[in-house]
C-alpha cells in the first residue's frame, strides 16, 4: 500500500469538526473515518499487474545525444486504470522525465515515451517498470516493479566528424593529380608523357622511348584498394585520462575518422582490438564503415591489465600477408612500448607501415615549464624525467622505421588523417 498526499491533507481537515465539538472522541472517529477511506481507496485500485506493457526496439544513439524509448501502456479489462509509471535505467543511460501520469480506458492503448541522454558507451540496459495505480479517491495506491526488457546502443561520438569534409577535398585533390612523380611502394601505373628535367630516371620506359623521337617517362598515381589495419588498445594504458577523457575514447574517435576517410579513398579497412586477448576482430568493406566500427566499439572497455602484443600481432597475420597499413592507437608509455609491443615491431615493420598514434598529456609539458615554487621545481624535474623517457622510446620506434603522431586529444584525430594523406600523396602506403 502507497499513501498519496492527500491523506495529510485529509487528516488536516480534521480540525473543522473537532473545533465544533472538541473531545478527544471526535478525533478518534475522525482517524477511523480516514482509516476506512484509505482502506476502501487501496481495495477499489485496480491492480498493477493488469496494466499490459510493450517496449519499443532498441534503438542507436552516440554518447551525448538525445534519444527515446517508449512504452506502449494498455489495460484489456472493464475497469479504467489510473496511476503513475516509472520507466527506471541505469544511471548512464541519463533518463529524464520518466515519470508518467496515465489515464487509460478499457481496450485503450497510450504511447509513453522516455528521454536518454547516454554518457558511457556501450548496451545500457532499463532496470524496470513501477506501476502506481491509484484508487477512485487518491489517496492509496497499489504499486508493483517488474521487468520490462529494454536496452539503448550507445556509440562513441565521433566529434572528428567535423574535420572529415576537408580532409576529403585534399583526398579529391590528391586522385585528381595528372600524376605522382614518387616512384616507390604504393604506386600504380597511369599513363606515358615526355620526359622533363627532374623526373626519376627510374620512370623512364625505354621500349616505349625506343619508339618515339624522346625520351618517355611513366607516371604513377596513388593506388586504391589498399589496406588499412587498425589496432586498437584496450589495455590498462588506454584507461588513463587526459583532460577527463579517457585515451581509449581519444583512439576511437581518431580511428573512426581515419577508417571514414580511407574507405572513401577506396582502401579497404580492418579493425583489430584487445589487451591480453582479442576483443573484437572486424573486416569492413564498402564505403560505409563508420557505422559498423561504431558498433564494434560500442562495448569495448579498458581492462587493467598490460597488452600482449603478440597476440594481437598473430590476430593481425590472421588477416592477410599482403603489406598494409598498420596503425596503432596505443598510448606511447615507455615501459609498456618496450616491454609488450618492441619484440614483436621488428616483424611487423618487415610486412608493414606501422604508425603509432598516441595522446600526449599536455599536462606534462606544462609542469615541465612551471617553477615558481619548490613543489613547483620537484614537478617539474619529474615531468621532465617523463618526457625524456618518451623521447627515447620514440627515437627507439622511429629507427625501426615506426611513423608516430603523438599529440593531444583534441588534434590526434585531423594529425592521423593528416598523416595518412601525406603516405597517400607520396607512395608510401
Amino acid at each position: 500500500m502507497v499513501l498519496t498526499g492527500r491523506v495529510p491533507l485529509l487528516l488536516l481537515a480534521g480540525l473543522v469538526p473537532v473545533v465544533l465539538r472538541p473531545g478527544l472522541s471526535t478525533t478518534w472517529l475522525w482517524v477511523l473515518i480516514v482509516l476506512v477511506l484509505i482502506v476502501i481507496d487501496w481495495w477499489l485500485a485496480p491492480p498493477p499487474a493488469g496494466l499490459e506493457l510493450e517496449r519499443s526496439p532498441a534503438v542507436r544513439v552516440r554518447v551525448g545525444e538525445p534519444a527515446l524509448t517508449t512504452l506502449t501502456a494498455s489495460y484489456p479489462r472493464g475497469r479504467r486504470f489510473r496511476g503513475i509509471v516509472r520507466d527506471a535505467w541505469q544511471p548512464t543511460a541519463g533518463a529524464v522525465a520518466n515519470r508518467h501520469q496515465v489515464a487509460v480506458a478499457a481496450g485503450e492503448r497510450r504511447r509513453l515515451a522516455t528521454q536518454l541522454l547516454p554518457v558511457r558507451r556501450g548496451d545500457l540496459q532499463a532496470a524496470g517498470v513501477t506501476v502506481r495505480s491509484l484508487g477512485p479517491l487518491g489517496l492509496a495506491a497499489r504499486q508493483r516493479t517488474r521487468k520490462v526488457p529494454g536496452s539503448v546502443r550507445a556509440l562513441p561520438p565521433f566529434g572528428s566528424r567535423k574535420h572529415l569534409p576537408s580532409r576529403l577535398a585534399r583526398l579529391r585533390e590528391l586522385d585528381g593529380r595528372s600524376a605522382v612523380r614518387v616512384r616507390g611502394q604504393g604506386t600504380e601505373f597511369d599513363s606515358l608523357r615526355e620526359y622533363v628535367r627532374g623526373d626519376d630516371v627510374r620512370s623512364i620506359d625505354w621500349r616505349a622511348s625506343a619508339r618515339n623521337r624522346s625520351v618517355v617517362v611513366r607516371t604513377w598515381q596513388p593506388e586504391r584498394d589498399r589496406r588499412v589495419v587498425l589496432v586498437l588498445d584496450t589495455s590498462r594504458t588506454s584507461a588513463g585520462r587526459v583532460a577527463d577523457v579517457p585515451r581509449l575514447d581519444s583512439a576511437m574517435d581518431a580511428a573512426l575518422l581515419l577508417a571514414a576517410l580511407a574507405a572513401r579513398a577506396g582502401d579497404r579497412i580492418d579493425f583489430l582490438a584487445g589487451d591480453r586477448r582479442v576483443r573484437t576482430r572486424l573486416r569492413l568493406t564498402g564505403p560505409d564503415v563508420v557505422s559498423p566500427l561504431q558498433d564494434a566499439m560500442s562495448g569495448l572497455v579498458p581492462i587493467i591489465a598490460e597488452a600482449d602484443w603478440s597476440v594481437l600481432a598473430g590476430a593481425l597475420a590472421g588477416f592477410g600477408r599482403q603489406r598494409a597499413l598498420v596503425v596503432l592507437l596505443t598510448p606511447l608509455e615507455p615501459s609498456a612500448i618496450e616491454e609488450g609491443l618492441l619484440p614483436v615491431l621488428p616483424t611487423l615493420a618487415r610486412h608493414h607501415r606501422i604508425v603509432l598514434a598516441s595522446v600526449k598529456d599536455p599536462a606534462l609539458e606544462q609542469m615541465a615549464s612551471t617553477r615558481e615554487t619548490l613543489d613547483d621545481v620537484y614537478g617539474a624535474a619529474a615531468a621532465e624525467q617523463v618526457l625524456a623517457q618518451r623521447r627515447r622510446t620514440a627515437a627507439i620506434l622511429t629507427a625501426l622505421g615506426v611513423d608516430i603522431v603523438d599529440t593531444d586529444a583534441e588534434r590526434l584525430a585531423p594529425a592521423l588523417a593528416d598523416h595518412y594523406l601525406m603516405l597517400k600523396a607520396r607512395g608510401l602506403l
